[in-house]
């Protein structure tokens, strides 16, 4: 199944999503171009959305739907090895990620001897790559540590992604792609939000990783 056929399946499961469905399929996009280039997808929020930046790393750096087993050439570099068969027989292919929430010793050392609202913002700088890109999670879209993040993104040239809820806010200014949710409060962004990841790991996936 080709993306838009996806997407319009998507979007028929959760019409109230209909009018973000340009913006879905650009972060769709940007996600293919990354990987395509050899990127990789930084994601951060604060709170429930940590727990989504969590979870968004899950699905990408390993099998979702797909299995994704090694290739021939990639399970060759394993054969001498004492478990090389074992290992590259159960390995999978990823598609890279890192969530910013999960690294508590620099967030934790930078908090303390630094500044606290940098904690994301200082990651984007030391790992940021050409062609990267970050997922910008927050349910205002004007949590600052993620602003800031944003900001940093933004200096060194990467692509921006913002998933928020439906106000404009200082996230849909700056980033390349903004999802504005149709919902305001904290929860009702967050129950949207999930099913659009999971597509979008979805229609990723599909594209790279095909039966």
């Amino acid at each position: 199944m080709d993306f838009n056929q996806l997407l319009s399946a998507f979007l028929a499961k959760y019409p109230s999503l209909s009018g973000v469905g340009a913006d879905i399929s650009a972060v769709y996009d940007a996600m293919v171009r990354t990987y395509r280039h050899n990127g990789k997808i930084m994601v951060c929020g604060n709170g429930g959305s940590a727990a989504d930046s969590e979870h968004i790393v899950g699905e990408l750096m390993k099998g979702f739907e797909k299995r994704r087993p090694l290739s021939a050439g990639d399970k060759k570099a394993f054969a001498e090895l004492p478990h090389g068969d074992l290992i590259s027989e159960k390995l999978q292919k990823p598609l890279c990620a890192i969530s910013l929430v999960s690294q508590c010793g620099v967030i934790s050392a930078f908090a303390n001897d630094v500044d606290a609202g940098l904690v994301y913002a200082q990651q984007v700088y030391g790992y940021a790559r050409e062609n990267d890109l970050l997922i910008a999670l927050s349910t205002s879209g004007n949590s600052k540590n993620i602003v800031y993040a944003a900001e940093t993104a933004k200096a060194l040239d990467l692509t921006t992604v913002a998933i928020t809820g439906e106000k404009e806010s200082d996230l849909s200014e700056i980033c390349d792609v903004t999802v504005r949710l149709p919902a305001q409060s904290p929860k009702d962004v967050q129950e949207l939000t999930l099913p659009v990841y999971h597509f979008l790991c979805l229609a990723v996936e599909e594209f790279f990783f095909k039966s």
